[in-house]
């Protein structure tokens, strides 16, 4: 599924990050199991611990809005806006100021939720258990854990596996027992915990550049001039 424009890409990370030659097969496995995903409708859970689970909203950052090129909505979805919107002028902002979303789901800040599994049926399941309410057969997981031993994190692996979802695991030079619970396994091949997390932060960038050349093409960043944003409000 590799696009020739994405090599670019490719090259760039290899060249910056070297170590990532070793695992840059599965990188591109990864990137074209979450397009599948995406292009037939699915969603994108995501989970990990700690550094880890920053990273699961870091990645949602970059991919429900625009990362580097511009989104725009499509012509439909603008005339409904326009069509729906009582004001005119309430309508135009919203059709010309939202952008192009791929659905990607963090199960790593609902506190509420994961303290309440943790205190009525197991801590161990705060992952797991979310998989099940959100996740469902055609969907993707992307399970992190630099150890690959994170057990919340194995059994919510293994949990999406049952459901018929895309399991692709990050973690370091071992892959520990997530590896084997992962389609995929992205395997860092470092063994210090920060510096695995900075070749998965290089990861994260290059799977957000490629997914949105795929899915919003190269289209020239928008009109971003303090003129261009004039009557728009606070922003």
């Amino acid at each position: 599924m590799e696009a020739a424009d994405d090599r670019s890409h490719v090259e760039d990370l290899l060249a910056r990050h070297g170590v990532l030659g070793a695992c840059v097969h599965d990188i591109r496995a990864m990137t074209d199991a979450f397009t599948r995903c995406f292009r037939s409708g699915g969603k994108l859970l995501v989970c990990g611990n700690g550094g880890s689970a920053a990273d699961a909203e870091h990645l949602q950052g970059e991919l429900m809005k625009r990362y580097r090129l511009a989104r725009p909505l499509p012509a439909d979805t603008k005339a409904r806006l326009r069509a729906t919107v009582p004001s005119s002028a309430m309508a135009e902002r919203l059709a010309e100021g939202l952008e192009g979303a791929l659905p990607v789901l963090p199960l790593v800040g609902h506190s509420a939720l994961m303290t309440a599994i943790a205190n009525d049926t197991d801590a161990d399941l705060v992952f797991a258990q979310q998989v099940v309410g959100y996740g469902r057969a055609g969907d993707a997981l992307l399970a992190i854990s630099t150890s690959g031993r994170s057990r919340n994190v194995v059994l919510a692996a293994w949990t999406a596996r049952a459901l018929g979802m895309s399991v692709v695991s990050l973690t370091g030079a071992g892959g520990g027992a997530l590896a084997e619970a992962a389609d995929i396994a992205v395997k860092v091949p470092l063994e210090e915990t920060s510096a695995i997390q900075e070749e998965h932060l290089a990861i994260y960038h290059y799977l957000s550049a490629v997914l949105e050349e795929r899915f919003f093409g190269t289209r020239e960043e928008p009109d971003r001039t303090p003129e261009s944003l004039a009557g728009r409000g606070p922003t």
